[in-house]
């Protein structure tokens, strides 16, 4: 309740201290206070970014609101984010992204790598860098990294690789390949930045010359140095000679919360449903498995208990069986009874992971009737590094958060329908390639050509492949746009009229003019390093779109004053925003595998800064031969 009233305070202030800023300006309405002003309300969405107090897209939007409530902007400019080419690409993105992947080509692509490599851990980090860098040329990170995360525990553990080694190297694949094409959120928004500008925007190979060899030189580090920073294990750790579904015990850490209980005859037990028995709402005991004589364990919430039946309790030592229940059950000794309880040829373990922009986010296991839906029931969850195993109910479900599931194969069927969920240790059903395939992989072939021949009209074209997949039904209408990251959308058209009211009120020019003097003397490279460092410093705590739209302004009109090349200085602040490898908060694809990987933020750190400060050097290096800079 505290945190939704201080979310409410805050809205309720920037409103109105944007309706008071609009009393001041009418008042003196000088240009000091117009670039006073933005700054305080930038200086006030920085401090919700850094606090994660709110989500970076409604920050976006107060943003946009305080800037048109405050008469800084007019209403046009304030809304003109949503009508940038920028965001009409971000939207035919990720439309084309969900065709390509319906299409069965991306999966064929991703599997056909990682198996080209083979099992050793050095190639297995190479072919899987490789893979998802290579779909992240053409598709959403988080969409490239969910491709192949659902396969990759399997392939670790046949490999005899922790899936520590592999994860964080998937999650930095999908990074570094989004540097090397157009098709990425901040370089489109830097793209749009220039033409506000009246410079020409990027095309869609622009990034490639400098892109891809950052994408090698990043690869190499993980291969060589980078995989002995990380981790040698992972809660996921599979071994070849446990029983997986032990392994899945002992990862999860249920053996020390179960009990055996039996029904005791003429009880009040006796005769009762399980779902009315009164043991999870009134003493928080969650019953996983009814075993009666020797038949098949059984979970239906609606079986009828009966004098003898042998029940499996999950329970908190706090919670331990209270007296009253010591009249109508017997404790019994645990046994050899785990892998017989918990996995029978009728029932399995599944394992799964709450994916990204999911909808089952911030809900409890009861809202969304979960046994109900899937036929399957919660064990644990595991979360930042540590098993919940009880009370679970009524706990709200988070993104990158694990899954420990008993079910049956029906259950594993409605699992894989499921969007929301990643099902992990598995393969998923082989996709034929169908004669629609084949045309959805034409029309995103042409559509790519088309936006390399014609960059001036990119939106028009990727739109226009958008729709032409809807229409040979690759997808329908209703799939297009559960496919599109609405977040990001209206983050970026949020932040967007930032770079407007920067450049109208001539905060880009003193913030410009700030930087040059504190590097009066210094050559056209140190200025460049500089805004490089400035913007990895930024990524690495707010969003990297966010980082962009307040530097890349300021970093084109610092290069025209000196005499620098505007394009390339833009080049040079959008790589620079995805190098989001220090922290696990500068991408969400880092938070994807940060569970399942068993990675801490020292992790992150430990192996990213040598790969950041590895990347920004390359290019230092490689931009000026690419591209002019002065």
């Amino acid at each position: 309740m505290a945190v939704k009233e201080l979310c409410g305070t805050c809205v309720f202030t920037m409103t109105w201290s944007a309706a008071i800023a609009k009393v001041i300006l009418l008042c003196y309405h000088d240009r000091m206070s117009q670039i006073g002003l933005t700054f305080l309300f930038l200086s006030v969405a920085a401090l919700l970014l850094l606090s994660n107090i709110l989500r970076a897209d409604i920050v976006a939007l107060m943003l946009m609101l305080a800037l048109g409530l405050s008469g800084i902007l007019t209403s046009h400019e304030a809304f003109s984010g949503f009508s940038r080419s920028a965001v009409i690409i971000m939207l035919s993105a990720f439309i084309l992204a969900e065709g390509l992947h319906r299409s069965g080509l991306t999966e064929r692509m991703g599997s056909f790598i990682i198996r080209l490599f083979g099992k050793g851990e050095r190639r297995l980090i190479f072919g899987v860098m490789a893979a998802s860098a290579v779909l992240s040329l053409f598709m959403n990170n988080i969409a490239a990294a969910s491709l192949l995360f659902p396969s990759l525990s399997g392939v670790a553990r046949r490999s005899k690789v922790s899936p520590s080694k592999l994860l964080m190297p998937l999650a930095f694949g999908t990074i570094l390949g989004g540097m090397a094409t157009l098709l990425t959120t901040t370089n489109i928004i830097v793209s749009g930045l220039l033409r506000d500008a009246k410079l020409p925007g990027f095309t869609l190979t622009d990034f490639a010359p400098i892109g891809l060899p950052l994408v090698f030189a990043g690869i190499l580090f993980m291969v060589f140095w980078g995989r002995k920073l990380l981790p040698d294990q992972s809660p996921a750790q599979r071994h070849e000679e446990t029983d997986e579904s032990d392994d899945l015990l002992n990862t999860y850490q249920l053996a020390e919360r179960l009990v055996r209980a039996k029904v005791r005859k003429g009880g009040s037990l006796d005769g009762a449903t399980l779902e009315k028995s009164g043991l999870r709402e009134k003493y928080h005991l969650n019953v996983i498995a009814i075993q009666r004589g020797r038949s098949s364990p059984t979970i239906e919430a609606g079986a009828i208990l009966r004098g003898e039946d042998i029940l499996l309790i999950m329970a908190r030592p706090e919670d331990s069986l209270p007296v009253s229940l010591m009249e109508i059950l017997d404790i019994l000794p645990s046994g050899e009874w785990q892998q017989d309880y918990l996995s029978t040829p009728n029932m399995k373990l599944i394992e799964a992971a709450i994916a990204p922009r999911s909808h089952l986010a911030h809900q409890t296991l009861q809202d969304i009737r979960f046994g109900q839906k899937f036929s399957a029931r919660v064990l644990a969850v595991w979360r930042r590094g540590r098993s919940i195993r009880t009370r679970l109910a009524d706990l709200p479900l988070e993104f990158g958060d694990g899954l420990l599931l008993q079910g049956t194969e029906k259950s594993l069927t409605l699992l894989r329908t499921e969007p929301g969920l990643i099902l992990l240790a598995e393969s998923a059903p082989s996709t034929r390639m169908t004669l629609r395939g084949w045309f959805t992989t034409l029309i995103m072939a042409l559509t790519l050509t088309l936006a390399v021949i014609f960059p001036d009209q990119i939106a028009e074209i990727m739109l226009s492949g958008a729709v032409a997949m809807v229409l040979i039904r690759t997808l329908s209408m209703d799939q297009a746009y559960r496919a599109i990251d609405w977040r990001s959308l209206f983050l970026v058209a949020g932040m967007l009229p930032v770079g407007v009211a920067l450049n109208k009120t001539g905060a880009s020019a003193m913030f410009a003019n700030g930087i040059l003097s504190s590097f009066s003397g210094a050559g056209h490279l140190v200025l460049l390093a500089g805004f490089v460092l400035l913007t990895v410093a930024l990524t690495q705590v707010i969003n990297g779109a966010a980082a962009v739209t307040v530097v890349a302004p300021v970093a084109i009109i610092a290069a025209q004053q000196v005499g620098m090349e505007p394009r390339s200085m833009a080049m040079a602040v959008a790589l620079a925003s995805s190098m989001a490898f220090m922290s696990p908060l500068g991408h969400s694809v880092n938070v994807m595998v940060m569970g399942a990987g068993g990675y801490t933020f020292r992790d992150y750190a430990r192996v990213g800064i040598p790969l950041t400060i590895l990347l920004v050097i390359f290019l230092l290096i490689i931009l000026p031969l690419v591209m002019p800079i002065g």
